[in-house]
């Protein structure tokens, strides 16, 4: 099922994703969820289910269609309706809505909802409507997990940049069509090959991943099922590419990564690299960082168990201005450091700076350097402070004469 790959029985119970702002709602129904031995998840808003959606499976979603304060024509919960729609049509999605919308549930329904339910309902009446919608037959989810872990292939974030990825890959996608993906290493280019399996005809079948440097797995290509993804072709010479192209299955789709795809031959780019969708660097992302960031600090704060944790005004605006050479797996693994050696609940800039690789953020405070934009970091600390000096500095990971000599260079 749409949830974890394979359908729920009634001894294991379903797995729900409850999107909703209401904190009340999700506990009482989280109660009626564990009496009826299913598991349900809480988002209060559509980041936090992209988030959630991203790192695990759910059988069924259940979809309140409204987030904001004073919000009830329902546009929130129909644009995030249509986005998971797009990004696995197969979905099982019961969207929430009061007695006077049956025009927005309509709406719904023909966006790619499976049902709709009224407010107020009976619980047991909702929860026979999650198990029904959950357990009907029709066409598998097709959403592929990334190579190596079981996280659904979904792409974070909002900008332009990154939509426009996802719409080649919907358009892609399922089309036989040979894709190299290009783009920095550690920009989430595995992730969109995976994204792009999961979109085509093949998505059933196994993605078997061969690394071209590696001669030893240059046996599993003439045995593939589905799909090949192929790491590193233009690392290859003239005549291993030459070789590699006809060891290529004729039915295989062929999906490769590649730092220069210029350099792959005209005669194996035919077969591999008919498009080229380049994988944006996090620079060119914008505010896609701190949806990163908050992203990868709920899947740390669940492996690490503590709960609560977040990240301060200062740490966001150091996360906006730092450069990070390994893109997102370089920002991932900062948070997870952050986590693992934070102090309280709150991840400050100076859990940042100091548990980060030394090149992407800016260097310890023993050496009083912070970088280019240290005035909008010193404001931010300052903010979040009320202009405590003593406390800012602290979390700047300064002493507090030397924030003061910063703060008269800055005329703060």
């Amino acid at each position: 099922m749409f949830g974890n790959g394979h359908p729920s029985d009634a001894s294991s119970g379903l797995s729900i994703l409850l999107v909703d702002d209401n904190r009340h709602v999700a506990e009482s129904l989280g109660v009626a969820m564990r009496l009826a031995e299913h598991r349900l998840a809480h988002a209060e808003g559509p980041e936090a289910a992209l988030s959630l959606l991203a790192s695990q499976r759910f059988d069924a979603i259940l979809l309140d269609l409204n987030y904001s304060p004073g919000k009830t024509d329902g546009a929130e919960g129909l644009a995030l309706l249509a986005r998971l729609h797009a990004e696995d049509p197969a979905a099982r999605i019961v969207v929430i809505t009061a007695h006077s919308g049956i025009r927005i549930a309509v709406a719904a329904m023909r966006a790619g909802a499976s049902d709709f339910v009224m407010k107020p309902w009976r619980n047991a009446d909702l929860i026979a409507t999650l198990e029904r919608v959950a357990r009907q037959t029709g066409p598998a989810p097709t959403l592929a997990s990334v190579a190596m872990t079981d996280q659904p292939a979904r792409l974070i974030g909002e900008s332009d940049a990154i939509a426009r990825v996802r719409s080649l890959i919907a358009r892609i996608g399922p089309t036989p069509a040979g894709i190299v993906v290009s783009g920095p290493s550690g920009s989430g280019r595995s992730l969109v090959a995976a994204a792009l399996h999961a979109a085509s005809p093949q998505a059933a079948e196994p993605l078997t991943i061969v690394d071209l440097r590696d001669a030893a797995s240059w046996s599993e290509i003439a045995t593939a099922r589905g799909a090949l993804l192929l790491r590193h072709p233009d690392r290859l010479g003239e005549v291993e590419q030459d070789r590699l192209r006809h060891l290529l299955p004729g039915a295989a789709r062929c999906i490769a990564i590649a730092d220069r795809p210029a350099a792959i031959a005209p005669a194996l780019a035919r077969r591999i690299a008919t498009v080229e969708i380049a994988v944006p660097p996090l620079t060119a992302r914008g505010d896609d960082v701190l949806i990163l960031a908050r992203h990868f600090l709920r899947l740390a704060a669940e492996r690490y168990r503590r709960s609560g944790v977040r990240l301060s005004p200062a740490a966001e605006t150091a996360l906006r201005t730092a450069d990070w050479p390994d893109e997102v797996r370089g920002l991932a693994a900062a948070i997870e450091r952050a986590v693992l050696l934070g102090e309280g609940d709150t991840i400050h800039a100076s859990d940042l700076v100091a548990t980060s690789a030394p090149t992407a953020l800016p260097a310890p405070a023993a050496r009083f350097d912070l970088d280019e934009n240290e005035r909008a970091m010193i404001e931010a600390a300052l903010r979040e402070h009320r202009h405590n000096v003593s406390h800012a500095a602290t979390a700047l990971g300064l002493s507090r004469g030397a924030l003061y000599r910063r703060m008269a260079r800055h005329g703060l």
